[in-house]
């Protein structure tokens, strides 16, 4: 059994998801699953996912539902009951690993914690430079004066993030602050997540809460969520985001008002 699986939110895009498999095949622990969580792709994408899947060294497993709308949470949901490691690293499928990514989260876990981590938004013409063979090389990490340069001058944003520390007294000082669970970059135990019941699938659309509703759940279960800023380092590429609506958020507000971990709307159907 492998000692942790990598939960990858997926849609269509398998030229991204190309580049962050090239990104798991040059990290520095390896003992791991993925799960790729798929919304509801084209059939022709998920046999070129099958193709993929085939090319590299690592386990991985395909879950997939038929595309009807937004159904993100559904389908994690599936991917957490299909993991077979204890411990679940979560990202979205447009998010190049930092070699020690997998590493820094799994060495960090603890009992009751959620770990949490942030990323470099990437513009739109360093997306597109980006081919598998440069991430496998280590194109991201070796060449940080080129994101510097693009934050300046092009439309990267937060390459801040992307500063990795190896020194114990500057992540102290770099995670000093408390910062909230991002989806595209977090992990804790299966069992914490089972304990609340998974995420909750009401959330149908693409939106804000649907994380913020995970961490509110989570915290009301006693977990505590704890940063790995400059740790566990991921790059977001580029593309349009998708308009985000306020039913979400209205969804949100009524489960913060009930005070309630276990959502009846998960994994487990009540």
């Amino acid at each position: 059994m492998a000692a942790c699986s990598l939960i990858i939110a997926f849609y269509n895009r398998i030229d991204f998801l190309r580049l962050v498999f090239a990104s798991l095949e040059r990290q520095t622990f390896q003992e791991f699953e993925v799960i790729i969580a798929d919304d509801g792709s084209s059939n022709d994408v998920m046999q070129s996912t099958k193709a993929l899947q085939s090319s590299v060294s690592f386990p991985s497993k395909h879950v997939w539902h038929e595309d009807r709308g937004f159904r993100k949470n559904k389908i994690l949901n599936k991917a957490i009951l299909a993991a077979q490691s204890p411990y679940l690293i979560f990202i979205d499928g447009d998010c190049i690993l930092h070699r020690n990514f997998i590493r820094e989260h799994y060495l960090h876990r603890c009992e009751k914690v959620c770990l949490t981590g942030r990323r470099v938004n990437l513009s739109q013409k360093l997306s597109a430079s980006l081919t598998p063979e440069k991430v496998r090389n280590g194109y991201l990490e070796s060449n940080a004066w080129k994101l510097f340069a693009d934050s300046v001058w092009g439309n990267s944003t937060f390459v801040e993030k992307g500063w990795y520390f190896s020194n114990s007294f500057l992540r102290k000082i770099v995670n000093f602050k408390q910062r909230g669970l991002l989806g595209c970059n977090f992990s804790l135990y299966k069992r914490d997540v089972l304990a609340i019941n998974g995420f909750d699938e009401r959330y149908e659309l693409p939106s804000m809460g649907e994380d913020t509703d995970l961490e509110y759940r989570l915290r009301l279960s006693d977990v505590t969520i704890r940063s790995l800023n400059n740790i566990a380092v991921q790059y977001h590429l580029f593309h349009h985001q998708q308009p985000r609506l306020r039913k979400n958020i209205e969804l949100y507000n009524k489960i913060h008002g009930s005070g309630t971990a276990y959502t009846a709307f998960g994994i487990i159907k009540s």
